[in-house]
């Protein structure tokens, strides 16, 4: 199932990201070398049918996707969506380059059978060629993808359930690199030969991908986001948990709230981000991290962006990928405003309906 729906969609195709607390979809058609952003939407997600970046409750998700169907052109029925990386495994394996892609697909199946730690009656595997091995040409570095069947087909089902034919099943950190040339624009000039990471902190997961010449050097995802921030609320000042949620985004907060809740968490923000760097130099052998790319909700709380700056000496900034794009004339500026840093997911799977794309 998952090679069918990894395989290049038709345009004009929605890009819907379920998270633990909202649906977001970005819909977006191209001209030339141009994008314009035909619509967006995004829906909050009922308690209890997400647990830890899993379905819950197919139907009730299907609700929330429906509600945005209604916001979208009828004419739009494919949809791509992914999965978290909890819920994958991505590896790049070396093959024969001599090899056909029949070939290499049987030979694949045969050799997921030890890397995969899982039995592979109950995973979808996907792979996608990439380039020749410079160590050795007559290798192919081939990207391996397997993906846990039931939430495949539970973002599939949850997208069918809201009116939509899922056509794409793509993995989170792969989606949100895929920003990078909607991006480039907020970098420096060099930044397409530089090592960029994109750092993507929502409610309870942080997903980090790291990205150089426009190709996915490494991702994680880390248990980490803004929830954290909310319970601290929560507990400091007596607050129910959307009181909470309210106060994070108005600002109604005490003045000592800098101090009590604000720093220690700019403080664990700012462990986690070291702590992903520090595994991508580990593990690639790279030298540094030259620029910062932050998206996700809690990207917006205060000062997150300065202490990347002040603490790591990278340059850190916020995702806008509309930046310098067309607006349709039916989309909200000012919500817009509002959610882009939210949609940073949601937009990299629209841009599967244009080019094909690693996985």
């Amino acid at each position: 199932m998952i090679g069918q729906l990894f395989k290049k969609p038709q345009p004009l195709m929605v890009g819907i990201d379920i998270g633990s607390h909202s649906v977001k979809a970005v819909l977006l058609s191209q001209k030339e070398t141009h994008y314009r952003l035909e619509a967006f939407a995004v829906e909050p997600m009922p308690k209890g049918a997400m647990a830890e970046r899993t379905i819950q409750d197919i139907e009730a998700v299907g609700r929330v996707i429906n509600k945005i169907r209604k916001k979208l052109p009828k004419n739009i029925t494919e949809a791509a969506t992914a999965v978290s990386g909890q819920a994958v495994i991505t590896k790049v394996i070396f093959m024969d380059v001599a090899l056909t892609d029949a070939e290499l697909e049987s030979q694949i199946e045969i050799e997921a059978d030890s890397l995969i730690p899982y039995p592979l009656d109950e995973v979808s595997l996907d792979f996608e060629k990439l380039d020749v091995n410079d160590a050795d040409p007559s290798k192919v570095n081939v990207l391996l993808s397997a993906a846990r069947t039931e939430s495949v087909e539970a973002r599939a089902g949850a997208v069918e359930a809201g009116g939509f034919v899922p056509k794409v099943v793509d993995v989170e950190a792969y989606s949100l690199s895929r920003n990078i040339e909607l991006c480039y624009d907020l970098l420096p000039e060099d930044a397409p030969n530089k090592i960029v990471a994109f750092i993507d902190v929502g409610a309870t997961m942080t997903l980090i991908s790291v990205v150089q010449n426009g190709e996915t050097l490494y991702t994680r995802d880390q248990v980490f986001g803004g929830e954290q921030y909310t319970h601290s609320i929560v507990s400091y000042y007596n607050k129910s948990f959307d009181e909470a949620e309210l106060a994070k985004t108005s600002g109604d907060l005490p003045p000592n709230y800098t101090f009590e809740v604000l720093a220690p968490f700019q403080t664990s923000f700012l462990q986690q981000v070291r702590r992903a760097i520090q595994m991508f130099l580990t593990t690639s052998g790279k030298d540094q991290v030259d620029y910062i790319v932050l998206s996700g909700g809690t990207s917006l709380i205060m000062g997150l962006e300065k202490l990347l700056i002040d603490e790591l000496g990278i340059h850190s900034v916020i995702m806008n990928p509309f930046e310098n794009m067309e607006l349709a004339p039916g989309v909200d500026r000012e919500s817009l405003e509002k959610h882009q840093a939210q949609l940073a997911v949601a937009t990299g799977l629209a841009l599967r309906s244009f080019s094909p794309c690693h996985i």
